[in-house]
């Protein structure tokens, strides 16, 4: 039975750093966010369920998704943003399935989501990490990643649970925040799930 390890953070965590050393480490990681953007493009289901909820200006003339109609109805409205999270996540779920079902050779294989808790993802993972860091820190790295103002910074941040309300879920908890060291606590960490997986 392949050990699945789910990962998340808050936005400027450093999530995405910690996936890309355990990748070098030869660990294969299904970046979630990622295939939740083409998804709505490739899976009949959620394309039908999202034409469903939101109407026919959902996609274009093409058949691509309209990211900003679809935006310009989620921002600011909790309840359409459920419905749409409610038709997106079993899809991710089910792509993650399959995208397990082809990693053979992996002792282990790492989940990457931004609401990993929030969408009760860490329901089908074994074990789950959380990457913390200052919340000023955090500020300060998706500001010169994403040029975005500290204001739109924490919007964001309060669309996702606290650090505080993550750790209640988390098995295990990497720092990131410049002080520690971080690539010997993600080498610990996956020593560990080598000797669970093999």
């Amino acid at each position: 039975m392949m050990l699945k390890i789910g990962i998340t953070g808050g936005i400027g965590s450093g999530k995405t750093t910690v996936c890309k050393v355990f990748e070098l480490l030869g660990v294969p990681v299904f970046y979630a966010d990622d295939v939740a953007k083409s998804i709505m493009h490739t899976d009949p289901i959620l394309k039908s369920g999202i034409l469903e909820a939101f109407g026919q200006k959902s996609y274009t003339q093409s058949g691509e998704l309209n990211r900003s109609y679809i935006s310009s109805i989620v921002f600011n409205d909790k309840h359409e943003l459920e419905k749409l999270n409610s038709l997106v996540h079993p899809a991710v779920f089910r792509a993650f399935d399959t995208w397990v079902l082809s990693q053979k050779e992996a002792s282990y294989v790492i989940k990457e989501a931004a609401l990993l808790y929030e969408s009760d993802a860490y329901k089908m993972c074994d074990q789950s990490i959380l990457v913390i860091s200052p919340i000023e820190t955090r500020i300060s790295r998706v500001k010169a990643r994403d040029g975005i103002s500290a204001e739109d910074i924490q919007l964001r941040m309060n669309r996702q649970f606290s650090d505080e309300q993550k750790m209640k879920f988390a098995d295990h908890i990497l720092n990131n925040d410049e002080k520690q060291l971080l690539i010997p606590q993600i080498i610990q960490l996956h020593q560990q799930f080598l000797m669970i997986g093999s």
